[in-house]
């Protein structure tokens, strides 16, 4: 499974209403989209609502330092959204959540 695989089933499993994978692949550029320019995923429930990055457990700096400098984050964070990196890894062939970080 992906990142953005393990994540989907992960927000479900934690009662998120909606859930979808919000990344898209642009063939002109030959390159993976993210939504604002740093969100994979989002997931929404009553009153909340959650943009996430996806990712290997090593990278997780690299994409919270991204959005920590992306000049959409101000805007997403007026709009009362919380942004958060998922970061996967494999333990004893399980994967495993292994970094859930809050950049809100």
């Amino acid at each position: 499974m992906t990142p953005t695989q393990l994540t989907l089933r992960h927000l479900r499993e934690e009662g998120w209403t909606l859930v979808e994978v919000v990344e898209h692949w642009n063939p002109h550029a030959r390159l993976r989209q993210d939504l604002f320019g740093m969100i994979d995923v989002i997931a929404v429930r009553p009153n909340e609502t959650m943009g996430i990055q996806t990712t290997s457990y090593s990278n997780v700096p690299a994409r919270v330092r991204k959005i920590a400098e992306h000049p959409n984050t101000p805007h997403i964070r007026e709009a009362g959204w919380t942004l958060r990196v998922h970061g996967w890894r494999k333990v004893k062939n399980r994967w495993t959540l292994a970094r859930d970080v809050d950049v809100s």
